[in-house]
């Protein structure tokens, strides 16, 4: 478990996924998330959900490849949470003047929300430090993650396909 300020968050989440029968709404499943992976000692990815269309067809699920950097489906959606330990737990060191180990580029519109701990952004020419709350609309840029503290960060992440 991820703790922050009393407000406990778990390593991987529990989903409820809701569905439809007869015109009468039902709780369809209750479980914790099913692709899970550990990527890195305590880097935790659950990938949650993703779409293949839009508009999205109700209740279809797309498939999910939990790899480091997920691959949204053409016109889809996927939404991942992650745990992301200290960088130093993880052996990043980062010299001054140098790119960070990460650093990528994507082809998706993603909102990214911080749910617990603290986590730098880095960009090309300039970094900023999150906090619980915050929320970054990252468009296809090239960019990093990166946990000074001593604490795990949870963040939830919707990526969206798009054109850059």
């Amino acid at each position: 478990m991820c703790k922050d300020k009393n407000i406990v968050f778990p390593t991987v989440p529990r989903v409820v996924v809701t569905g439809n029968k007869g015109n009468r709404s039902f709780i369809a499943n209750d479980s914790l998330a099913q692709d899970v992976k550990e990527h890195f000692k305590d880097l935790v990815i659950s990938d949650i959900w993703a779409t293949d269309s839009m508009p999205v067809a109700i209740g279809q699920r797309a498939e999910t490849l939990n790899t480091g950097f997920p691959q949204v489906p053409k016109n889809g959606s996927y939404v991942r949470y992650v745990t992301i330990p200290p960088d130093r737990d993880l052996g990043l060191e980062v010299p001054a003047g140098q790119k960070h180990p990460l650093m990528h580029q994507t082809d998706t519109l993603d909102y990214i929300i911080i749910l617990s701990g603290e986590l730098y952004l880095i960009l090309d020419e300039e970094e900023t430090l999150l906090k619980p709350g915050d929320i970054v609309v990252q468009t296809g840029t090239n960019h990093a993650w990166s946990n000074r503290s001593d604490h795990p960060c949870v963040q939830l992440a919707i990526l969206l396909d798009a054109s850059v």
